[in-house]
């Protein structure tokens, strides 16, 4: 009786064994790898909820409309161009379909709008004697405005050549920092980076999400991020040095003057991170285009082919709680002229120029003379107060 028993508990699961395995693991064919990826991006994707709101996503209907295009016969090619096609419908630059030797790409957030930067321009203002450290450059430019581009937060920033390029232009009177075409990188340097424009040693930039269950909507609670400033010597509009004077060993230099931050539509991914925590800080003003988005961190995750996806699963929200996937907008919203590249001008960084004088206190002293001044003696301001100590010191040594 027992024996019995076994015999039929062990036949049962001969035949229940199968079905769970087909459950999980679709077959290797354009149906079985379509319903895989369909349901990964209907089970993990972040923004399925927020995009049906914005322009009326409808991921069931995507199903129908797609499957239609499949057939048992069809290439790899084929089957790839269909699958890419349909996670295009995502509008989203953090949504790659890859292959061993192609990989679909989504590039409308920025394909469609004008590109507001041109590297032969931008080498006009920045003349022939600008800096380069740590993928920065920089330089001081007309009206004593410090300039910094950034073209990539994948392209590593220490520390200290932060302090050594903040120190060169805590002189400037204001600080255009341009991240025009910055596609993203790592989020530390964007942390590292951010910092330096705030006294304060804990700011509230936004908050985080995370997916919990498979429904659209199944999030846990929003996680609050922050913007973490370091102790450190701060630059002050007057050029004076508040906390920490003494010297600046193991120091942090921070430039809290009048910031502008330049974007346009090819800003993404952590660079659009970026201009949801300035656009926090109350020195900064967003001028520009419209970044390009990619509110969120992707993972990828595997087909039976052995193609991968990879998708948005984190979203990031602002301090509003509104999604940034779609991009944010300037404060100042400007496009450069068509003519740009005949006239060698960019009205995004003049317009960035001119907020900076509007934006500048009065000069006092001998910046009133020379705005480069740093009382070394060689402007006419300085040369009199020069001769004045000296006649000083004499009439002192004469009482004696």
């Amino acid at each position: 009786m027992k024996n019995n028993t076994i015999n039929n508990l062990l036949l049962t699961l001969t035949f229940l064994l199968p079905s769970c395995i087909t459950e999980e693991v679709p077959d290797n064919t354009p149906q079985g790898n379509f319903e895989a990826l369909w349901k990964i991006i209907d089970t993990k994707y972040c923004f399925l909820d927020y995009k049906n709101k914005e322009y009326g996503l409808d991921w069931n209907e995507i199903h129908r409309r797609y499957q239609n295009r499949l057939t048992d016969d069809m290439t790899n090619k084929q089957l790839f161009q269909v699958l890419a096609e349909m996670l295009n419908e995502l509008r989203d630059g953090h949504v790659n379909l890859m292959t061993y030797h192609e990989t679909s790409q989504y590039r409308e957030w920025y394909d469609q709008y004008p590109t507001n930067f041109v590297d032969t321009i931008q080498r006009i203002y920045l003349g022939k004697d600008y800096k380069t450290i740590g993928g920065i450059k920089y330089q001081i430019l007309e009206d004593n405005i410090g300039y910094i581009y950034y073209g990539s937060f994948s392209n590593a920033i220490g520390e200290s050549n932060l302090d050594e390029v903040l120190n060169e232009l805590s002189i400037c009177d204001g600080l255009i920092l341009d991240i025009r075409n910055n596609g993203g990188g790592s989020v530390s340097n964007i942390n590292a980076l951010g910092s330096r424009f705030t006294n304060e040693s804990k700011v509230l930039t936004g908050y985080d999400l995370h997916k919990t269950g498979k429904g659209h909507n199944d999030f846990g609670d929003t996680i609050a991020v922050y913007l973490t400033a370091p102790s450190s010597k701060v630059i002050q509009a007057e050029n004076q040095e508040t906390e920490n004077t003494e010297n600046l060993n193991g120091q942090k230099v921070r430039f809290t003057k009048d910031v502008v931050l330049l974007t346009n539509r090819s800003v993404f991914s952590a660079a659009n991170d970026f201009v949801r925590i300035m656009k926090v800080l109350d020195n900064v003003t967003v001028i520009g285009d419209h970044s390009g988005g990619g509110g969120a961190v992707p993972v990828s995750f595997n087909l039976p082919n052995g193609w991968s996806v990879r998708l948005s699963t984190t979203p990031s929200l602002d301090i509003n709680f509104e999604h940034t996937e779609m991009g944010i907008e300037p404060d100042i919203k400007i496009d450069m002229a068509p003519d740009a590249e005949m006239t060698g001008r960019d009205a995004i960084l003049d317009k960035a120029i001119e907020h900076g004088k509007e934006k500048r206190k009065p000069y006092r002293g001998a910046k009133a003379i020379d705005p480069h001044c740093r009382n070394h003696g060689n402007c006419p301001w300085c040369q009199r107060k020069v001769k004045y100590k000296d006649k000083k010191r004499r009439m002192n040594r004469e009482i004696d």
